[in-house]
């Protein structure tokens, strides 16, 4: 070893050791008892039986069906997505209100938000849930220009949408006050939209808690996308690792006799997943969810990215072809190849880097660090977090933010400990 090379080992070691104290100091809880201390397991897994916060089993949780934009005309393929699908929650008399934005490519009814919904809901709130921009039925109904991923633009859709929600909400509830939460995308998206509504005033939010949200929007994107090359035997073997997943998970169905919310915490258990191949699960969840929302927005515009431009394909057509490519196709190709092109006349005066760049928390860090009615709760080992940007919450919010030692990305969102802070942080009983 020379000494160039052992001088420049112990720089790398010093800037390592750095970082692990930089990251350790970001912790604000001690004593955590969330149990799955691997952060892809705990991504894939989530909560575990025994360590669920109680939430009632039923809620008045019932969907609802709002016409954003009457005279739009949708392709044949999406004759389904003309009107925006959401849920409420309603109490029998005065209460708070709060409204929930689901994560990248979920539904206002998925299991993260209806688990929210279930604890505000028992908290005493009117709960109005809304899926994330990027699900298939938002572009549709609800986006204005069908090419979502833009910051301003999507919250200013989310905005016009939960106007329209309180509109006809007011002529049936009493809301003492209005309080916006969302969790990782939705997370987000929430800083932008409290931010919108500072200028618009139409609800004048009391509280705001972001749940996992990312720093960079490009940068939590190409995580995701990166851990598509964790797949055994690379991405040609994207279907063979999918279905070899499937058929783990049947046989497990299929031994066990009780399938409870703990099932995948067995499954997990029972297959023995190694690290890889829970990161590549998680790059294929996120494939697929992106590529759902890619297709759409594709065929809205008839841009011509995977969809031949000026093909019409009716509601009957063989999509087999499509699927196959967009199984290939990142969400950072998205951003690069459509996204930018799409919205760069908009944006004349900036280069792909800057517009990029400009879409994430940084744009809006002086409102945020401002803003003492907005809190964070956040994962310090969370998997779409590049080295370094947790540090970014502390530097922000100050003691605002909340970080647990570990539970991934969203994994520990229905851990009891995590509830009752999440529900304390809008009822003003938050330590």
């Amino acid at each position: 070893m020379t000494i160039a090379d052992f001088s420049q080992r112990m720089v790398v070691g010093f800037i390592l050791l750095m970082l692990a104290s930089f990251a350790s100091a970001t912790v604000t809880v001690k004593d955590y008892g969330y149990p799955l201390t691997d952060r892809y397991a705990a991504t894939v897994v989530g909560t575990p039986e025994g360590y669920e916060a109680k939430l009632p089993e039923y809620i008045p949780f019932k969907k609802r069906w709002l016409t954003v934009f009457p005279e739009r005309q949708l392709p044949d393929l999406l004759w389904y997505g003309k009107e925006m699908i959401y849920s409420v929650a309603l109490q029998k008399k005065a209460a708070p209100l709060i409204f929930l934005i689901a994560g990248t490519g979920a539904a206002h009814n998925g299991g993260k938000n209806t688990n929210m919904a279930r604890a505000f809901y028992q908290a005493g709130f009117h709960v109005v849930a809304l899926s994330s921009p990027t699900y298939p039925n938002f572009v549709t109904s609800a986006s204005s220009t069908g090419v979502v991923g833009d910051a301003l633009r999507d919250a200013a859709d989310l905005y016009h949408v939960m106007e329209m929600i309180w509109a006809e909400l007011d002529e049936d509830i009493d809301a003492t006050s209005f309080n916006l939460t969302g969790y990782s995308l939705g997370g987000f998206n929430s800083a932008y939209v409290a931010k919108l509504d500072e200028e618009r005033k139409t609800f004048n939010f009391r509280r705001v808690l972001l749940i996992n949200p990312p720093v960079s929007l490009y940068n939590s994107i190409s995580l995701l996308d990166r851990m598509t090359q964790s797949i055994p035997g690379g991405e040609d073997n994207f279907a063979g690792f999918f279905e070899r997943l499937v058929q783990g998970f049947s046989k497990i169905y299929k031994d066990e006799d009780d399938i409870g919310g703990d099932f995948l915490y067995k499954a997990y258990k029972a297959m023995h997943l190694q690290n890889e191949e829970l990161a590549a699960l998680i790059g294929v969840s996120f494939r697929i969810s992106s590529g759902s929302m890619v297709f759409t927005s594709d065929v809205m515009t008839d841009y011509g990215f995977v969809k031949p431009k000026g093909l019409e394909l009716d509601r009957y057509a063989d999509l087999t072809v499509y699927d196959q490519v967009l199984s290939r196709v990142g969400f950072t190709d998205y951003y690069h190849d459509f996204f930018y092109p799409y919205y760069k006349a908009d944006y004349p005066q900036m280069s792909r880097d800057e517009f990029i760049a400009a879409i994430g928390l940084h744009s809006i860090a002086d409102y945020l660090r401002n803003s003492p009615k907005i809190t964070v709760m956040h994962n310090q080992d969370d998997i779409i977090l590049e080295p370094g940007e947790i540090e970014f919450f502390n530097e922000v919010f100050g003691d605002r933010a909340t970080i647990y030692p570990h539970g991934g990305h969203c994994g520990n969102m229905n851990y009891r400990d995590n509830v009752a802070h999440m529900v304390a942080t809008f009822t003003g009983e938050a330590q």
